[in-house]
């Protein structure tokens, strides 16, 4: 029962990636409508979700895919052509097996007789289509001639021994090549072992099989399309008249060498009698010349070079396949977490050894430091995965958007092949809904206003990423109406978060968009208008230890900009020292650190504020935000970092320098403490926590407003 749950849920995994899959399909045949590849593609999936589905007893989702998967069958012989038509239901088909797959059992999921009947409408239309054209004798022949043409294959099946472990029974796929034509099926079973031996979930049997269809070398791949990489399969036309013989497959070598003129019926009694090799009683009997049947031998040996350099590539096919393994994310998390351990152990370790001034110990701490430093790197990179899956997602959602807003949009994609991590991808997916829907909605114009002021009437919108040092830069760009400056500045003041005076820099005035609860529709509609769109986004992506930036030309169109980590396990850092207590602060958001003495405090007059080269910097000071006692050093230290466009700084004790953590959980029961995002064990053992500035300013704002109060 567990290997059959572990097989489900093997299959529902690959079930969505197929889906994925159909979808992609789809919305690219609507670019390019007469792609075969595109259309196999679509075919595939849909066989492939119908013949594992019935295998591992998802019944409902095998007869609906099987309905769709019929209609694909005549797209991909050209009987009905791809249209708008077609690619909406192939959607909602889609959409249809998703909501089955979510659910236990199905029962509550309905609307797929509605989209199956339409489908059935296909079908018969072509049909009908084909009976009016009946009337037309001498097409049909030529139709008939064509399409109904008997060819015969020779198929060699063997199975991978521990095909039955993946839940695949070899016995249904030759039920069903029988379905096709006059099927005759021979089972090899020479290397089934002695019963002491055999394993009960291997596979030993093979077989040969001889078929007559008029259904083409496509159906019989199709049986075999999902099992390609669990098995050895060649699939050869040996007969292409047309014609079958039933005794085909029971004839001896005799028969055959009789029919072909090789020999007599007479000389083969002669020689049937000794017990030698069939070549020596043919040359000791004079019925071939010894020349012929060199020739004949090295006929053979050539054919038997061709079959294993044709095993010998399947075997290199297989081996490539085997390579690429899917590996729980459990277990992935796992791995990481026991090398960040093996991280923290080797400094302590590497620590310990420059403390024993023992040379040869010394050599083997750095050893270590080097073997563990590669291990991370590529345990981080396993991680890593390319953003393009992401980003083709939102074909599907900037389709629909389109169709809802009447408005025509072109997407672009750039960067797909940008590597980020797991992590960091599958909590990007709603902020990035929420970027795109508002592009659509509040900046793209209506075709007919697009063209009025000079524009293509279809908008173009943009999703491009790329590398930055330790981060990716996500942009997301739309050839829209832009933001204007003057109305998010009125917007803000009626909301009294700014004051009429206020003299605010333009990038100031576009992050107070970010700002809850803060919109400018004048309608709520259901792609957006609420106003709990983009402090939503502001937050996933500070969550992600990321930044938001916001730039826009009023009638150009706007440009949002995401910088994210590279990896949500390890991050680059500050370590700082407060008293006795270490701290790691975020380096991306770190500019510079400056000096702090008494004297600068004595200029002040005790506001929290600095003079950095002729600007004004507030400042936190840890020490009292932490409540840490103990006399402070007579010069401290500001590290001055970059929040939302603000230069804030924090004044510490001492900047030691940077240093690369992996982050520890707190655990649940620090979770609510603000200001603290993770902690990291240096290599002494100590343990050091890391801050989460964005929080620390809040807090700090919070703060000073009640007190002003």
């Amino acid at each position: 029962m567990a290997d059959m749950d572990k097989h489900k849920e093997a299959y529902m995994e690959e079930a969505y990636e197929l889906l994925a899959e159909l979808e992609d399909a789809m919305l690219a045949l609507e670019e390019t409508p007469d792609d075969g590849e595109l259309i196999g593609r679509a075919f595939r999936a849909l066989h492939t979700i119908k013949g594992s589905g019935s295998m591992f007893g998802f019944d409902k989702i095998a007869a609906f895919a099987h309905e769709v998967e019929t209609v694909f069958d005549l797209v991909r012989n050209g009987k009905i052509p791809v249209t708008k038509q077609l690619i909406d239901l192939t959607l909602s088909a889609r959409d249809h097996i998703k909501r089955l797959l979510d659910s236990p059992d199905g029962d509550t999921v309905t609307g797929g007789e509605e989209i199956l009947i339409y489908f059935r409408k296909l079908a018969i239309q072509k049909e009908h289509k084909e009976n009016r054209d009946a009337v037309a004798p001498i097409i049909n022949e030529c139709a008939s001639k064509t399409e109904n043409k008997n060819i015969t294959f020779r198929i060699q099946f063997r199975p991978n021994p521990d095909i039955f472990t993946k839940g695949i029974d070899p016995v249904l796929l030759l039920d069903e090549l029988c379905t096709l034509g006059n099927c005759k099926i021979l089972a090899y079973t020479d290397a089934i072992p002695q019963l002491e031996d055999i394993d009960p979930e291997s596979c030993y049997t093979y077989w040969d099989i001889i078929i007559t269809t008029s259904k083409g070398m496509n159906a019989i791949k199709d049986v075999f399309i999902f099992v390609e990489d669990e098995c050895k399969l060649s699939i050869d036309v040996i007969d292409d008249t047309g014609k079958f013989d039933e005794e085909f497959g029971n004839k001896k070598i005799g028969e055959i060498l009789i029919e072909r003129g090789f020999i007599t019926q007479e000389n083969l009694r002669k020689v049937l009698g000794q017990q030698k090799r069939i070549g020596e009683m043919l040359v000791e009997a004079n019925v071939i010349e010894p020349q012929k049947l060199e020739a004949a031998l090295s006929e053979q040996q050539h054919l038997r070079e061709i079959k294993s350099i044709k095993e010998t590539k399947q075997s290199t096919q297989q081996a490539e396949a085997a390579s690429s393994i899917r590996v729980s994310s459990d277990k992935l998390d796992r791995l990481v977490d026991l090398v960040g351990e093996l991280v923290t152990v080797q400094a302590r370790l590497t620590q310990t050894a420059a403390s024993k001034s023992d040379a040869e110990l010394i050599l083997i701490a750095e050893e270590v430091e080097r073997l563990t430093e590669e291990l991370r790197d590529n345990t981080m990179s396993v991680r890593l995965v390319p953003i393009g899956a992401l980003f083709s997602k939102f074909k599907r959602l900037v389709r629909d958007l389109s169709a809802e807003t009447g408005k025509e949009v072109e997407m672009l994609i750039e960067g797909a092949e940008t590597e980020i991590d797991k992590t960091v991808i599958e909590r990007l997916n709603d902020p990035l809904v929420h970027l795109i829907r508002n592009s659509i909605d509040h900046g793209i114009e209506q075709p007919g206003k697009r063209s009025s002021l000079g524009k293509p009437a279809q908008g173009l919108l943009q999703l491009s990423a790329r590398h930055s040092g330790a981060y990716v830069l996500i942009e997301i760009v739309d050839d829209g109406a832009g933001i204007d400056p003057e109305v998010i500045r009125a917007k803000a003041v009626e909301k009294g978060m700014i004051a009429p005076a206020d003299d605010l820099t333009e990038k100031e005035i576009f992050s107070l968009i970010l700002a809850p609860g803060f919109s400018t529709a004048k309608t709520i509609t259901n792609v957006s208008g609420r106003g709990v769109g983009m402090d939503v986004v502001k937050r996933a992506i500070e969550n992600l230890r990321g930044s938001i930036d916001i730039t826009s030309r009023k009638g150009v169109g706007t440009t949002i900009t995401l910088q994210l980590p590279l990896t949500l396990a390890i991050i680059e850092g500050l370590l700082v020292k407060i008293g006795p207590d270490y701290y790691v602060m975020p380096l991306f958001s770190v500019e510079e650190c400056v000096e702090l003495t008494g004297d600068d405090i004595a200029r002040t007059h005790g506001r929290q504020i600095a003079n950095v080269r002729g600007k004004i910097v507030p400042y936190i000071s840890l020490r009292e935000q932490f409540s840490i006692n103990g006399g402070k050093p007579s010069i401290e230290q500001i590290v001055i970092t970059s929040i939302d466009g603000h230069r804030v700084g924090f004044v510490v004790d001492h900047v030691i320098g940077e240093h690369q953590t992996v982050i520890k959980s707190l655990g649940r029961f620090y979770k609510t403490i603000e200001g603290i995002s993770g902690a990291t064990i240096l290599g002494d053992g100590t343990v050091a926590l890391i801050l989460d500035v964005v929080k620390l300013v809040q807090t700090a704002e919070l703060e000073e407003v009640t007190t002003n109060a």
